[in-house]
């Protein structure tokens, strides 16, 4: 169980930093989702900031369990922010990556449960 937290925490870690560039940046399709979310240009950094965070979170979870399933936790509700967020615009097929993403964030979590 150790080597599938490590493999999925590292992936997601990836996926976090590439999301929280492309908010940074301002990448065009992130930007005009996220607004049409109705989500402010002021919260990118913020919400960057967290992903970066959850991304060091698993990854140090590799070495201290518990900082690793706090940072699931987080991650797991970010993305479930992430799904109400195109819910509440009934944007349903939207809905589905960060759908996905919640779920695979929720991995970690068991997984590292499963590891103490």
């Amino acid at each position: 169980m150790f080597t599938a937290y490590v493999v999925v925490a590292v992936l997601l870690s990836f996926v976090l930093v590439f999301s929280a560039y492309a908010k940074l940046v301002k990448e065009e399709e992130v930007t005009s989702t996220m607004v049409r979310l109705g989500v402010p240009l002021s919260w990118f950094p913020v919400l960057a900031g967290l992903e970066i965070a959850g991304a060091l979170g698993l990854l140090a979870g590799i070495v201290y369990r518990p900082l690793g399933i706090a940072a699931g936790i987080g991650v797991t509700l970010y993305f479930l922010g992430a799904v109400l967020s195109h819910l509440r615009v009934k944007d349903v097929a939207g809905s589905l990556v960060p759908a996905v993403l919640t779920l695979v964030a929720a991995v970690p979590v068991i997984l590292g449960v499963g590891t103490l």
